[in-house]
């Protein structure tokens, strides 16, 4: 017997009772969003051995099944402000249109047609996607997954309900996935509910993100530096590949091969830690007496890199910290994140 999401919920009203099959909507359905559609439809083909684009294995921390359940979505809705937008998710997601609907400033229209709504706006304008009582109804008894940089439960609870408590508000979770989504690669955290989700419930939020990536969970209170470490993470990594190529092709390698190759060196030293290795341990293995390794080492040290890198993901926390918050000039200077140095 299938279960709703409103059954899950501990409610007796829900959009399933009357339905058989379930609805995902996206508000603000950007580039993650197009991804995590994109994830789940490959997936789902893939399920019902259809023809899909080739992706690259995903994988979770946490086992998860392939295999859809009963409350799996099976039906999509895209909202977006701007036709621009619309068309872009339209050319992204053309061969899986018989199963998605695009939707243009009708939020509300979206939300109440959903069992699941992901909430992919921009943090300064979750107050504005979400304010209302239309709104609010919309949400009744569903669940709500906010990947929203810096927005905290709390904040998106007083949004909708304020002070009020009712046995039929939705479920809020917060998820942080990354740009690394278009390409099924991201490292998605998922923060844990307090009380816990129903085990199904949580077993739907992360079989959606296993779509696009690696899946861990993690308490509420980690979720900015998660933040930093998982969202702003590909731009600090991608900055030291080029970094990597750079002196390649300062040393004579043409550009285009330098970054292949800094990159299948970075990608490959990657699994290998995805694999148990420890990473010190492979700087010791790759470290022989006198070899070049060793003194390309030392000059980083000597640059304190190490240090700059660890603070650019302490500076990053700080910034998440606020972007909820509607802080105006989160990077301006700090006094608590000044240079350490003498």
């Amino acid at each position: 017997m299938e279960m709703s999401i409103s059954s899950m919920l501990g409610t007796n009203s829900s959009l399933l009772n009357d339905k058989q099959q379930s609805t995902l909507t996206v508000l603000g359905c950007g580039t993650l969003g197009i991804a995590i559609l994109s994830g789940i439809f490959s997936s789902l083909s893939e399920t019902s051995h259809i023809p899909s684009p080739a992706a690259p294995d995903s994988g979770a921390v946490s086992p998860t099944s392939d295999a859809p359940s009963p409350s799996t979505p099976s039906k999509f809705i895209a909202c977006v402000r701007r036709p621009e937008s619309a068309k872009r998710i339209k050319q992204s997601l053309e061969e899986y249109s018989q199963n998605l609907q695009i939707l243009q400033n009708e939020n509300v229209k979206g939300t109440h047609a959903a069992d699941v709504v992901i909430l992919g706006c921009k943090p300064q304008m979750v107050k504005d996607v979400l304010a209302g009582d239309e709104m609010r109804a919309a949400l009744k008894n569903k669940l709500l997954i906010s990947i929203c940089a810096g927005v905290p439960v709390s904040q998106i609870q007083d949004i909708l309900y304020g002070a009020s408590t009712s046995p039929n508000q939705c479920r809020i979770v917060r998820v942080m996935p990354n740009t690394a989504a278009v390409v099924r690669q991201s490292m998605t955290v998922i923060a844990t509910s307090n009380p816990p989700l129903p085990a199904e419930l949580g077993s739907l939020v992360t079989w959606i993100f296993t779509r696009i990536g690696r899946v861990v969970h993690l308490p509420p209170a980690t979720m900015d530096a998660s933040t930093a470490l998982c969202g702003s993470g590909p731009a600090f990594i991608a900055l030291m590949l080029q970094s990597l190529a750079d002196g390649a092709v300062a040393m004579g390698l043409p550009r285009a091969e330098a970054q292949v190759m800094a990159a299948q060196a970075m990608r490959g030293t990657a699994d290998m830690v995805l694999r148990g290795e420890h990473p010190a341990m492979v700087s010791e293995k790759v470290s022989t007496p006198g070899g070049c390794t060793i003194g390309g080492l030392l000059v980083l040290e000597e640059g304190r890199v190490r240090g700059t890198i660890a603070r650019s993901v302490r500076e990053a926390t700080v910034v998440a910290s606020q972007l909820g918050k509607g802080v105006k000039g989160v990077n301006g200077p700090r006094f608590a994140m000044s240079d350490d140095r003498d």
